[in-house]
């Protein structure tokens, strides 16, 4: 009996070349389109945008040319509460959130997992640029990076459960982003030259605070910025407008650079100060995920990620509580801010993750 897989398509080259490479591997297959957000601007004319209605008719596209099944799942309200809220949410707290690490988190392994299993296949497969592999010794299921350094994803991947891990597939795992773009061409998909979607689908015009205050009804109030020793430098137009690190946009004249290092949201303050004030050799992690282990067995030596595109820094990590981690780094890192995720590697191996806390945690 063949085993049975459902296909995370997007409409990208990436996840159609993931069902093909399924089907070769003598999987049986679907496809499968998770309609997330269906908003006139997720479809802005120039936006890099994923889950469009382009989008939708190309992974058709390629599913027909593949000749196997084929689903739009609406999942609307699931995105709204699991994405769009949070990321509302983290910007009005003060943080800067990452809606892709949610969209896998609670959309693609979770949710689409779960109609997988409703369809009786066995497996979801996506386009993502990942690997896993089975511990003989422990029989855990492993998170790697993808061979290609240059498209490895596995920072958004961090919190994927031991259950997830043993159901999903990552075709593309060992290619280069180059490889793949040849066997869509080789197989003539309508999207094997397609650009690469930046954007985040429900703000397509990069302008966060409008989206969220439009959504959420909710204006964010303007105040003070305030120097790093508390005197009053200007006017801000309110905190979901500022993350940390940011320089450009503030609208102070000083004569040195200005970047932002924090908020007080009791205050509602924007705190600016200089190149030396983004430096911290600490923070604390919540909800956390932890992939070789249910605990960290003690302090480990291992390397962490703060942002997407950050390289990784020798730390060492610490469970310091149910679900709490405290990192401290080997040199001072630059801009760590709340709402994202620092991710933790021993190598090219996932060890886990969690959310950047914006204060100590108090134990």
């Amino acid at each position: 009996m063949s085993k049975k897989a459902i296909i995370a398509m997007s409409g990208g080259v990436d996840s159609s070349v993931a069902a093909y490479l399924m089907i070769q591997k003598g999987y049986e297959c679907a496809g499968a389109t998770m309609k997330l957000y269906d908003k006139p601007q997720s479809a802005a004319p120039g936006s890099r945008a994923c889950c469009t209605p382009s989008d939708t008719e190309d992974a058709r596209h390629v599913a027909a040319r593949l000749g196997i099944l084929y689903y739009v799942f609406p999942m609307q309200e699931e995105f709204r509460k699991h994405v769009i809220q949070k990321f509302s949410d983290t910007y009005f707290e003060g943080g800067t959130p990452n809606p892709c690490i949610d969209c896998n988190r609670f959309l693609k392994f979770d949710a689409l997992l779960q109609k997988a299993r409703e369809l009786g296949m066995e497996y979801i497969a996506s386009g993502h640029y990942a690997r896993i592999e089975q511990d003989p010794a422990t029989g855990r299921y492993l998170l790697k990076k993808g061979l290609d350094d240059s498209k490895d994803q596995s920072y958004v991947l961090y919190s994927m459960t031991q259950d997830q891990l043993s159901h999903t597939l990552f075709p593309l795992g060992s290619y280069t982003k180059a490889e793949i773009r040849r066997i869509a061409q080789e197989q003539g998909f309508v999207n094997a030259d397609k650009p690469e979607s930046q954007d985040i689908c429900f703000v397509p015009d990069g302008d966060y605070a409008s989206f969220i205050e439009e959504y959420t009804g909710k204006r964010s109030q303007p105040g003070d910025f305030v120097s790093v020793e508390g005197t009053v430098l200007g006017k801000h137009k309110g905190q979901i407008h500022y993350t940390i690190g940011q320089r450009r946009g503030l609208g102070i004249s000083a004569p040195q650079s200005l970047y932002v290092c924090g908020k007080s949201l009791k205050e509602n303050t924007v705190i600016l100060g200089g190149k030396q004030d983004l430096l911290s050799d600490t923070c604390f992690v919540s909800d956390i995920n932890l992939i070789p282990w249910d605990e960290l067995p003690g302090p480990i030596s291992c390397k962490v990620k703060v942002r997407y595109r950050h390289p990784e820094q020798p730390a060492v990590a610490e469970q310091i509580g149910k679900g709490l981690l405290k990192i401290t780094f080997r040199e001072p890192q630059r801009a760590i801010t709340p709402g994202q995720a620092a991710v933790l590697y021993d190598g090219d191996t996932v060890l886990g993750g969690g959310t950047i806390l914006a204060e100590n945690p108090v134990i």
